[in-house]
């Protein structure tokens, strides 16, 4: 029977495919390349998306409204501001997160949104009514 004793040749062609590996993964984590992920400042997630998409409405039902005269210039500013400063905190959210805002985030931000927005129909005369009548009111809820 032959016993196998590793020769240097053995020993270094095994220390040299072993090392490969594991040199090129050191390299990866140290060197961008052209096909790695996208920059962690673009905001492409579907969630931004969402939220900039929605505050671009909000924004357009305002404009629409001042424009038609159902709200004074100081409330369309006030509106705006606050949709502006939404859209800010997702984009600023998403920018420290690699395009992506985490769910809880999402629905606040979207809550506030939504806030901003029942608020303009009511400015509008256009949100959602409370009473059915009988206590001789039907009035905006808020």
């Amino acid at each position: 029977m032959r016993s196998f004793t590793p020769s240097l040749r053995t020993a270094a062609l095994t220390a040299f495919f072993i090392a490969i590996p594991l040199a090129g993964a050191y390299a990866a984590g140290h060197h961008k390349g052209a096909l790695d992920a996208a920059a962690p400042t673009d905001l492409t997630g579907p969630r931004v998306e969402a939220l900039i998409e929605q505050a671009q409405g909000v924004r357009e039902g305002i404009v629409d409204a001042r424009q038609a005269n159902n709200i004074t210039p100081a409330v369309a500013e006030h509106l705006e501001m606050r949709t502006n400063q939404i859209r800010q905190a997702a984009e600023r959210i998403a920018a420290s997160d690699h395009g992506r805002i985490p769910a809880a985030q999402y629905h606040d931000l979207l809550g506030h949104l939504d806030r901003i927005d029942q608020r303009l129909r009511i400015n509008t005369g256009s949100g959602f009514m409370m009473g059915d009548g009988s206590d001789g009111g039907n009035y905006p809820n808020g």
